[in-house]
């Protein structure tokens, strides 16, 4: 669904996030059972997450760490007392029928994020990061994957009081592209901290999207829909456009826009309605009598804000100014946690425009294609790669396949090189060799050349770089072949 021109310029979008960021904590938010992913249904459980009668919480301490430190990092106020809530609801996920959140007194308050887009940059409020416990997950089993059409429904507990913690923005976003870029620039701080691995494609990281419209020049907001499962920036942005076109049209005919939740359908590329929006009364809040009130010590609060590591923007800044790269590059190597290889690799003899390159492209497609959080790649194989490129070992080709081997535990390069035989040949005998039994046997594209037709030795770099198993040093065999013809080979 696409607004028409007259929509999209009578209408602003008022946009607000809701992230919820799964810790990298050991064990869960409030009992000693293991959060690691996976596992045989309900065997990582216990009274406590269970919500068995007698059963007491007891607050894990990582977790408070944790969401003060993302809180500073943030620009976020500490409260010197926060309290934990039960919100309750009835759902099978929730063993207890109610979750341990924080209400009106969230453990970090305030603060603000930067979002640049190509519209210029914008100053995000963050409205309170809060601590709460994490549900259970149902299957629905069916056609349809969903409760609605679904044969029957299993639940698994062993994800029910994982920690989490709710980053809440400030409805000041205004387009697609720039709810895209918070939420990037929010997971690049979480994996900065290291305290999740924010991997949205697993819901270690989950977005909700809260949009409305109102006329262009009013200050008055919307009826909102929160739009829910969204499990990638990209989705994250589509969802968007897409509720935006449909509120737009709905407002352009006269018809109202009702709070509710909707789902994301990334196959269909539309929202639908989930269920009616709750509001804040529907929950009967009340503080948990089993849970006193969090009181920080101050002094480990500043021990927290001065062990903090430097924050995405910044290193962004470093690595433009110090090693001359481009945006594109640095947003890739901070979004991907590859600054630490990066600086080793320079630290090792790289060049950094080199190193970066490498790390930009096949480092991170290789990534990306393995969905691995790091690569097992140091900083001393990485100079090693480029180094003999520089040196006319490898050609860049070739060093592609080297650093796959590397990549795939095969050694260090040079092992790889020596092992695989994939060191270049810029032996002038045996290049020449080569060379002038390729011209033969293309000799109609020899005197196209020698004829003047330049692009013709395109071909016969082909034949040899094919003769040699794609060994061939390219730039000594273009300059081989133009001798020859020249010379009337």
């Amino acid at each position: 669904m696409t607004a028409a021109p007259e929509q999209a310029t009578r209408y602003e979008a008022v946009i607000g996030l809701e992230v919820h960021v799964e810790l990298a904590t050991r064990t869960k938010m409030f009992c000693g059972c293991a959060t690691d992913f996976g596992g045989e249904p309900n065997t990582r459980t216990c009274p406590i997450c269970l919500g068995q009668p007698g059963s007491l919480p007891v607050v894990n301490r990582r977790a408070v760490e944790y969401a003060i430190r993302l809180g500073l990092a943030l620009g976020c106020t500490t409260a010197p007392s926060s309290q934990f809530h039960r919100k309750n609801y009835f759902y099978p996920d929730m063993p207890k029928n109610y979750q341990i959140s924080q209400y009106d007194v969230p453990i970090c308050l305030g603060g603000h994020l930067d979002t640049t887009t190509a519209a210029g940059t914008r100053r995000v409020g963050i409205t309170r990061v809060h601590m709460e416990e994490d549900t259970g997950k149902s299957l629905h089993v069916g056609t349809s994957g969903r409760i609605h059409g679904a044969d029957y429904s299993l639940v698994d507990y062993n994800r029910a009081g994982i920690p989490l913690l709710e980053v809440v923005s400030e409805p000041d976003l205004r387009s697609a592209e720039e709810a895209k870029a918070y939420l990037t620039e929010l997971r690049a701080i979480v994996l900065a901290l290291g305290i999740s691995d924010a991997r949205l494609e697993e819901g270690s990281m989950r977005c909700d999207a809260n949009v409305s419209l109102r006329p262009v020049g009013h200050t008055v907001f919307g009826t909102r829909a929160e739009v829910k499962n969204m499990n990638s920036v990209r989705s994250l942005g589509r969802a968007i456009t897409y509720e935006i076109a449909r509120q737009a049209e709905l407002l352009t005919s006269g018809r109202p826009v009702v709070l509710e939740t909707r789902h994301w359908n990334e196959d269909a590329g539309e929202t639908s309605t989930l269920r009616v929006k709750e509001t804040t009364e529907d929950y009967r809040y009340f503080p948990d009598p089993d849970l006193v009130p969090l009181e920080p010590d101050p002094a480990w609060v500043d021990e927290l804000r001065a062990a903090l590591p430097e924050l995405p923007a910044v290193t962004r800044h470093r690595l433009a100014t110090t090693y001359g790269l481009s945006g594109e590059q640095v947003a890739t190597l901070a979004g991907g946690g590859l600054v630490g290889l990066l600086t080793d690799a320079v630290e090792a003899g790289a060049a950094p425009g080199e190193a970066a390159n490498w790390l930009a492209n096949e480092v991170t497609s290789w990534m990306n294609e393995h969905a691995a959080a790091a690569p097992p790649l140091s900083g001393a194989q990485l100079a090693e790669l480029t180094a003999l490129v520089g040196d006319g070992t490898l050609s860049t080709k070739l060093a592609r396949d080297v650093l796959t081997g590397v990549l795939a535990g095969e050694g260090s390069p040079r092992a790889v090189v020596d092992a695989r035989g994939l060191a270049q040949i810029s032996d002038t005998d045996e290049l020449t060799r080569i060379v002038d039994a390729v011209i033969a046997e293309q000799a109609e594209a020899a005197q196209r050349v020698r004829d003047g037709n330049d692009k013709a030795i395109g071909a016969l770099v082909g034949g040899v770089m094919r003769r040699s198993q794609g060994k061939a040093n390219p730039q000594l065999v273009n300059q081989l072949l133009r001798d020859r013809l020249t010379a009337g080979g």
